[in-house]
């Protein structure tokens, strides 16, 4: 993403939960510019006293001012709106929990920035190494994945959750945080999450719409093009494998293991998820019928994909490719697996994770 680029054109709000490279990014693209870091303490403090002082440092040359974490202080919502119209400055907005902004009456590009990915990373990429450590750059390339996999949950907890004020009781919170990252690539059952949390389910609810405001969890919606009843609850993801192993309390994720096809799945749908987002908002879903056919996901209406933590294929890993092929509304049906080969079943292709992953990424889907 040239995200200077699409500055240039129109102001852009950039969501992506912490530590997934915005700071970096202004860093980089963005060097000269003036730039209000508000999880600067002394930027935070002076600013909503003075937000003239964003006009009194600019000059005739200013065409884009940067504010990083714009959620710790939303009044300023107000000042970027007043200042485009009135200078036609663009804007640069970064936050890691959206929760609080009032951006409707702005005319803002938004734009999402996940975790690392596969493209980003070529030569460097290690499928273990995602799985077990995720894609967060600062644990991706630390020589202590497991420190900072538990440091950053813990910030997450102390200044998303905690300082924020999203919940009173973070105890809870962290518990069913726990709770939810056992049920993560299943789907959504608010009411077993209750019980096994020990918490009402009205919370439960609210805590998952947390999750989702926080930009640390997604659901993946049922697809309801089928001519078969289908389920009608979403699947839930945490953002990042490595925050999904520790919160789950789990050991290494090795092939071979009953963890390692979840933790792929989770991979996938990441990749997935980022690949939709950067070419514009494609649609993505998954598909599961009542007599228990399934596809992992679909994506843009036209390709299902089924994912196997395995390299080898048995007859039964292809009923809900076989059984969404019959209804002939999809173009494309695709396992990704560990073969290292592509090859094909009737009109089912084969492939390694690899090869899926460069030919969508080099949009050949």
């Amino acid at each position: 993403m040239d995200l200077r680029k699409v500055v240039e054109r129109n102001s852009v709000l950039l969501l992506g939960p912490r530590q997934v490279g915005k700071s970096w990014m202004i860093r980089q693209a963005f060097a000269n510019e003036l730039v209000y870091n508000l999880l600067d303490s002394n930027t935070l403090v002076s600013l909503p006293h003075s937000p003239v002082r964003m006009l009194d440092q600019m000059n005739k040359q200013t065409r884009i001012i940067v504010i990083d974490e714009i959620q710790r202080l939303p009044v300023l919502l107000e000042t970027v709106q007043v200042m485009t119209k009135k200078f036609g400055v663009r804007f640069l907005l970064t936050s890691s929990n959206p929760r609080k902004l009032k951006w409707s009456g702005l005319n803002l590009v938004v734009k999402s920035l996940p975790p690392l990915v596969y493209a980003e990373l070529a030569e460097n990429f290690d499928l273990l190494q995602a799985l077990n450590s995720g894609l967060l750059p600062s644990v991706y390339f630390s020589d202590n994945p497991v420190e900072g996999l538990s440091a950053y949950i813990e910030t997450y907890l102390r200044e998303e959750i905690a300082a924020e004020g999203l919940t009173r009781n973070l105890p809870s919170f962290r518990r069913f945080l726990m709770v939810a990252a056992l049920s993560n690539a299943r789907q959504m059952n608010t009411t077993k999450i209750a019980s096994d949390a020990q918490l009402p389910r009205t919370t439960v609810q609210e805590y998952f719409s947390i999750l989702k405001d926080t930009l640390i969890g997604h659901e993946l919606p049922a697809w309801r093009e089928s001519k078969r009843k289908g389920t009608a609850s979403a699947k839930f993801y945490l953002f990042d494998t490595g925050i999904v192993r520790t919160l789950q309390g789990r050991g290494e994720i090795r092939p071979g293991t009953p963890e390692f096809g979840d933790a792929l799945e989770t991979y996938l749908f990441h990749e997935l998820r980022a690949y939709a987002d950067y070419r514009g908002g494609l649609p993505l879903h998954f598909w599961r019928t009542a007599g228990g056919w399934k596809v992992d996901f679909i994506l843009e209406e036209r390709v299902a994909i089924v994912v196997k933590g395995t390299g080898q294929i048995q007859p039964t890993d292809l009923k809900g490719l076989r059984a969404l092929q019959e209804e002939s509304k999809l173009e494309k049906f695709i396992i990704v697996s560990l073969d290292e080969r592509p090859y094909q079943i009737g009109d089912i292709q084969v492939y390694s994770w690899r090869h899926f992953l460069t030919s969508l990424w080099n949009d050949e889907y």
